[in-house]
């Protein structure tokens, strides 16, 4: 079974920086591409940055967080990260890791203005 725990969310003001960290267990890790997504409230849970499985090419991010959101992943530590600079009180919402059709709890991320 897949488990998948988020942690890092926070209350930070605009301008500020959070990193958010994903583990997994019940996977073969460096298999597996990993996901992150957001889901504001009283909105959909939306797609906005992935990195591939180890050699398989190269992240790929929702236009809104291009240049200010970096998506990273240590196998070893079988963790991914999403370190998130400038971030904007539209940012805020539940962040979820995703991988192999499984969610974790999410972390939830508030941006004041």
């Amino acid at each position: 079974q897949v488990q998948l725990v988020e942690s890092g969310g926070g209350l930070v003001q605009a301008g500020g920086s959070l990193r958010l960290s994903c583990t997994a267990a019940g996977i073969d890790f460096s298999t597996h591409s990993m996901a992150w997504f957001r889901q504001a409230p009283g909105e959909q849970r939306k797609f906005f940055a992935t990195i591939p499985s180890s050699g398989g090419g190269i992240p790929n991010y929702a236009e809104s967080v291009k240049r200010r959101f970096t998506i990273s992943r240590d196998n070893a530590k079988r963790t991914v990260y999403l370190q998130m600079n400038n971030l904007r009180p539209e940012d805020t919402g539940f962040y979820y890791c995703n991988a192999d059709m499984a969610w974790g709890q999410g972390t939830q991320v508030a941006i004041s203005s």
